[in-house]
């Protein structure tokens, strides 16, 4: 049960992830969730590098997709923003959100990668889905009520994650 949690990789933060490494890992399509993976979710404007590494996907010819649990009215408003699609209210860790980014870019799950800050949301969600993943550091350390929940359950995890596979680390890249 404990593997259901367990990320694919550890990369600091979702620029780290290129589309050298991405294609090394045969991956084409990037699922992604929002708040404290592309954006700080106090922030929905995003940041140059965040523009830059949008900019570097859709130049290799890979598509981003937010998926989130958020309501479509505010995801539309950043990914209008950003230009990229989404699925709102994916109701993470259901699969529900990864199947339908899959189906409307016609790759199959086995070939995206799904990044997000929470274990038990977006690596957990994924993992059920047998999507690969990316667990990131969260943007900001500052998160919404709810979130707070699961990062406190989430330590939990993590220590038990780490006791069971001390080589769990951060990284700079996917490889």
């Amino acid at each position: 049960m404990l593997d259901k949690f367990k990320p694919t990789w550890m990369v600091e933060t979702i620029y780290h992830i290129t589309p050298e490494q991405l294609a090394k890992h045969n991956v084409k399509a990037v699922l992604t969730d929002l708040d404290n993976t592309l954006i700080a979710w106090n922030n929905p404007q995003g940041t140059k590098e965040l523009i830059d590494w949008i900019a570097l996907m859709e130049k290799n010819g890979i598509p981003v997709v937010i998926i989130s649990n958020n309501s479509g009215d505010r995801i539309q408003k950043i990914a209008d923003n950003l230009h990229l699609p989404y699925v709102p209210r994916s109701m993470k860790p259901s699969r529900r959100g990864f199947v339908r980014a899959s189906k409307e870019l016609q790759i199959p799950l086995e070939q995206c990668v799904m990044v997000g800050d929470q274990l038990i949301t977006d690596i957990f969600g994924a993992n059920r889905t047998g999507v690969r993943n990316v667990w990131v550091l969260p943007i900001i350390n500052s998160d919404a009520w709810n979130t707070r929940i699961n990062r406190f359950f989430e330590r939990k995890l993590l220590k038990r994650l780490l006791k069971n596979d001390p080589g769990m680390i951060w990284r700079k890249s996917l490889d």
